[in-house]
């Protein structure tokens, strides 16, 4: 992903001990009922969105928008990933005592899936087999967003991999893109989302279309 990142995709696969959990669920959602309030740890409100809720917004997208639904959540994703990216980075910051970049892998990565299922977007890891060719693949389980459907038999995570392309843009100071390449609801095992940068992602949004199997799309794009 080129040579100006702030954080190395090939420290990715370093592991440590990882001290305490800032994202403890017992801990980091506190709540005022009679105020009909859920916070986090600073005070930042939170907002739990019933499934019928997700629901209601993808099945108006579709009548309202059509084929360009997954363009508008995608586009969503990307609005909310750098204000995600931005109360990550003052959380952990703060946390750990020291910047973001400055971190150990192992402690970034730990947070980020933690912060993921605190969230309740489900569990989320890393896959680092094509770091080389300059691409990072991320899994999740048991996302509310693969529970929907877009027109067309294509992934529904849209807003999902436009959050990771903010996510890790910001990240890594140049821009990425994401694409998602294999979905649940679609039968698949998990969600995969591919970054990298846009241009050696474009030939495999035919591949996606054509529902060409996950190893089979890595495969054409690192050949």
């Amino acid at each position: 992903m080129g040579q100006k990142m702030k954080i190395s995709v090939a420290d990715l696969l370093l592991e440590s001990r990882i001290p305490g959990n800032y994202y403890s669920k017992e801990t980091y959602v506190k709540g005022d009922l009679e105020m009909g309030l859920l916070e986090n740890h600073r005070g930042d409100r939170l907002l739990a969105l019933p499934q019928t809720l997700i629901q209601g917004i993808y099945a108006g997208l579709d009548k309202e928008t059509g084929a360009a639904s997954r363009l508008v959540l995608f586009n969503c994703g990307l609005w909310w990933g750098k204000s995600f990216f931005r109360r990550f980075q003052d959380e952990v910051s703060g946390y750990y005592g020291t910047a973001l970049a400055d971190l150990k892998m192992a402690e970034f990565l730990q947070a980020l899936r933690r912060c993921w299922a605190t969230y309740g977007w489900g569990k989320l890891v890393f896959d680092q087999s094509y770091q080389t060719q300059g691409f990072l693949v991320i899994q999740t389980w048991n996302s509310a967003f693969a529970r929907q459907h877009l027109p067309g038999d294509e992934p529904a995570c849209a807003l999902e991999a436009g959050v990771l392309a903010a996510f890790f843009s910001e990240l890594s100071g140049q821009e990425l893109s994401c694409l998602q390449t294999s979905c649940e609801s679609l039968g698949a095992d998990s969600n995969r989302f591919v970054i990298g940068v846009k241009s050696r992602l474009l030939m495999a949004e035919v591949l996606v279309e054509q529902q060409t199997p996950h190893l089979e799309i890595m495969a054409k794009l690192c050949g």
